[in-house]
């Protein structure tokens, strides 16, 4: 259960099982093909010249998509994970990650890449130094509490008892604000800002476990032993896309560790975390999968559930979560003036050709200056 796969990874495996399942729902408008054919179109930012940049993370390339459908491809590097994107001023701004996980052989490494409007490209911000340094979750403690030692002798070999975070470091998502570019990193399971002019990293936020008590009829379902129903693990947290709120907060996706299908049921979560001070507060709990984020001007959440029905409205108001587009295998999001943008059908199934699409939406009503 512990988290010892990247993000990519778990999501891959969990495709091959779950890439069929029908989404449900009624849309109030039908979504437009904005682009189709892509390979793992994991992450998707929205532009004011309505373009879209989208990252096609497995291949390790940044796609720009005009307005009128004509492709182009921003960068490619296949020796690199290529993730979250943004722009600011002209200047586009995207994450690149390496070796996240003991199966990667390649050294951890990561960081944030710029491309100017001169083009001219630019490397900063070392979040696998700062990992590597200071161990974000290093002082948490994840797993059973208090499981006794005759049923921790009964779990299976690669579910760990009680330990602390690893060192690990995979940023996924990303969010420009000012000078600062706020990191999702999926593998530290911590907020982190870059300075955009230093380029110096430092943590801003580790997210707190995600704990759930198992039921008999999880155990079994698992097939671990009948013992664990009662107790409650602390699963790791799995910040997947980071979003600045109207409040000035910052929104965060959250993946819990351990099984990412719906087995335990709908265990992902948004937070709302202070960018001064750190403090991390629960926004909206029993999310589905969500690994991208989106906030309105009015506070409401957009979110893509992978492996749920498509992308979630949160409201500010209640907390109540509908879905607004119906859709498989929902990777991202993204808001563009009264424009909602996602990429569907994110992971391919096996044995057939990719085709990850970008689709979108007109939001009746949304202001989004």
């Amino acid at each position: 259960m512990k988290k010892k796969l990247s993000i990519l990874a778990v999501l891959a495996a969990t495709a091959t099982i779950l890439s069929s399942a029908p989404a449900t729902g009624a849309a109030p408008a039908a979504p437009k093909v904005v682009a189709k054919g892509l390979l793992t179109p994991l992450h998707v930012s929205a532009g004011y010249d309505g373009s879209v940049l989208v990252s096609e993370e497995f291949a390790g390339r940044l796609v720009r998509i005009a307005r009128n459908g004509a492709r182009s491809v921003v960068y490619n590097n296949p020796a690199w994970d290529v993730a979250g994107s943004d722009r600011q001023r002209g200047t586009i701004y995207f994450a690149e990650s390496q070796g996240a996980g003991p199966m990667d052989p390649r050294p951890l490494a990561g960081h944030i890449r710029s491309i100017g409007t001169d083009g001219k490209h630019r490397t900063f911000g070392d979040l696998a130094a700062l990992e590597q340094k200071h161990n974000a979750d290093g002082a948490t403690q994840y797993g059973f509490r208090n499981l006794p030692a005759t049923c921790a002798a009964k779990l299976p070999k690669d579910v760990p008892v009680s330990y602390k975070g690893d060192v690990d470091s995979h940023p996924y998502g990303i969010e420009v604000s000012g000078n600062t570019v706020y990191v999702a990193d999926a593998g530290a399971n911590s907020i982190v800002s870059v300075d955009v002019k230093s380029g110096k990293a430092k943590t801003v936020a580790v997210l707190p476990p995600r704990s759930h008590r198992f039921t008999a009829a999880e155990a079994a379902a698992l097939k671990m032993p009948a013992c664990i129903a009662g107790y409650t693990y602390r699963f790791e947290p799995v910040p997947t896309d980071v979003t600045v709120g109207p409040d000035g907060w910052l929104y965060v996706s959250l993946l819990p560790g351990g099984p990412e299908d719906p087995a335990l049921g709908a265990r992902g979560a948004v937070y709302k975390v202070n960018p001064h001070s750190g403090k991390a507060k629960l926004f909206a709990d029993h999310v589905m999968s969500p690994t991208g984020i989106e906030t309105d001007h009015d506070g409401n959440v957009y979110v893509a559930s992978l492996f749920g029905k498509g992308v979630l409205r949160i409201s500010d108001d209640d907390g109540k979560q509908r879905v607004l587009l119906p859709a498989t295998l929902t990777a991202d999001v993204d808001l563009r003036g009264d424009t909602l943008y996602a990429t569907v059908n994110a992971l391919p199934e096996p044995m057939k050709a990719p085709d990850g699409r970008v689709v979108s939406q007109p939001l009746t009503g949304h202001k989004d200056d």
